[in-house]
C-alpha cells in the first residue's frame, strides 16, 4: 500500500508539473506575461493602442489558464493574428469571475478591435457583455458559451454534449451495471453540456445508478482531494466521468493513492496529451478529445472575416472523438490534435 501511495504522490506531482509547464507553453511577449499574472490588463489608452501603425487589436480572456487545453486554444487564435501582422492581449482571471469583467472593461478601454471570450462564469459575464455591446466590439465565444447569446457575434465550441454521450455509451459497452461518480463545474456552460448529455444518456436505466456528483471546477489540484472523499463515502463506486482531462487525472491520482485504479473506469474531456499517455498506458479508459487549435484557428479566421464585413455563422460546432486504448496511436500522444 504504501508503494501504491508513493507511485500515486509521484503521478500526482508529474501531471500538475504538465499542467503548469503547459501554462508556461504559450510563448507570449514579456508585456502579456505581464498582463496574465496582474489580470488587470494595461493602462494604454485607446489612442495609445491604436497608434501601433494601424494594426489591429485583439483581446482574449479564459476562465483560468491554468489548463493546458486554454494555452493550446490561445495558441491557435495567436498564429492567426502574428500572421496577419497583428496584436493579441491574453488575460487571465483565474477563475475569478469579477477579475473578468474587470479584464473586459480594460480592453474596452484600450479600444480593442473585437474579444475572444470564455466565461468564467457563462450567466455571470453578463454585465461585461453589455458593455461590449455599448462599446461596439464584436465578441467571439469560445469553447464555453455564454448564456445571453445573442450579446456576442459568434460561438465557436466543441460539440460539449456529444462528448458526454460518447462517454456514457462507451461505459455502457463495458459494463452492465455501474455505480457512478460525477465531477462537474456547474458554472461552465461546456462542462454542464458534457456531465448532462452523460447523465442523460443513462436516463432510465436503473443498472447505471450516479452515486455521488460534486464539483471540482475543472481543476486538477481539486479534483484529487474532492475524489478521496467519495471514495471514502462510496467506496462501491466503478465508474467516474469527469468534465475535462485535469479532473480526471486529478481523480486517477486519488484512485491510485486508495488502490482502486484497476478496477474503475475513468472517462475525461480533451484528448490532452497528458491524457492520451495515460489512455495508451490503461490507466485512463477514455478522453472525448477536442481540437484546442482548431477552436482557436476557427475563431480568429471568424472574427477577421465579421472586421471585413463579411457575413459569419452564430453557433460554428467542432466535433469530437472518443480516445481509448484501441484507437490512441491514430492521434499521437505528443501534442494536441
Amino acid at each position: 500500500m504504501k508503494m501504491k501511495r508513493g507511485i500515486a504522490f509521484f503521478t500526482a506531482i508529474v501531471m500538475a508539473a504538465a499542467t503548469f509547464a503547459g501554462c508556461g507553453s504559450s510563448q507570449g511577449t514579456k508585456e502579456q506575461t505581464t498582463k496574465e499574472s496582474t489580470g488587470t490588463g494595461t493602462e494604454q489608452s485607446k489612442e495609445q493602442v491604436k497608434s501601433e501603425g494601424g494594426k489591429k487589436v485583439f483581446g482574449a480572456t479564459y476562465m483560468t489558464m491554468n489548463n493546458p487545453f486554454f494555452v493550446a486554444l490561445n495558441d491557435g487564435i495567436k498564429s492567426v493574428v502574428e500572421e496577419n501582422g497583428d496584436k493579441l492581449i491574453t488575460l487571465d482571471p483565474a477563475l475569478d469571475q469579477e477579475k473578468q469583467i474587470s479584464q473586459i472593461e480594460d480592453l474596452i478601454t484600450q479600444g480593442v478591435d473585437a474579444i475572444f471570450l470564455n466565461p468564467v462564469d457563462w450567466k455571470g459575464i453578463k454585465p461585461a457583455l453589455d458593455a461590449c455591446k455599448e462599446a461596439g466590439i464584436p465578441v467571439f465565444n469560445v469553447d464555453a458559451p455564454v448564456y445571453d447569446e445573442e450579446l456576442v457575434t459568434s460561438i465557436i465550441a466543441s460539440d460539449n454534449y456529444d462528448a458526454g454521450v460518447q462517454c456514457a455509451k462507451d461505459m455502457m459497452k463495458k459494463l452492465k451495471s455501474a455505480k457512478i461518480t460525477v465531477l462537474e463545474h456547474p458554472t461552465a456552460k461546456s462542462a454542464i453540456d458534457r456531465t448532462q448529455s452523460f447523465i442523460d444518456t443513462i436516463e432510465g436505466k436503473s443498472e447505471y445508478e450516479i452515486v455521488a456528483k460534486q464539483s471540482s471546477e475543472g481543476q486538477l489540484e481539486q479534483a484529487m482531494p474532492v475524489m478521496e472523499n467519495i471514495i471514502q463515502a462510496q467506496p462501491e463506486i466503478n465508474v467516474v466521468m469527469a468534465l475535462n482531462d485535469p479532473t480526471a487525472l486529478g481523480a486517477l491520482a486519488a484512485l491510485q493513492a486508495a488502490g482502486r485504479d484497476k478496477d474503475v473506469l475513468l472517462y475525461g474531456v480533451d484528448g490532452s496529451p497528458d491524457a492520451k499517455k495515460m489512455v495508451k498506458d490503461g490507466v485512463l479508459t477514455a478522453t472525448a478529445a477536442q481540437s484546442p487549435i482548431g477552436i482557436g484557428t476557427t475563431a480568429a479566421q471568424t472574427a477577421y472575416a465579421f472586421l471585413e464585413g463579411k457575413t459569419v455563422e452564430k453557433n460554428i460546432s467542432v466535433p469530437v472523438v472518443l480516445i481509448t486504448k484501441d484507437n490512441v496511436d491514430e492521434y499521437g500522444t505528443d501534442g494536441w490534435q
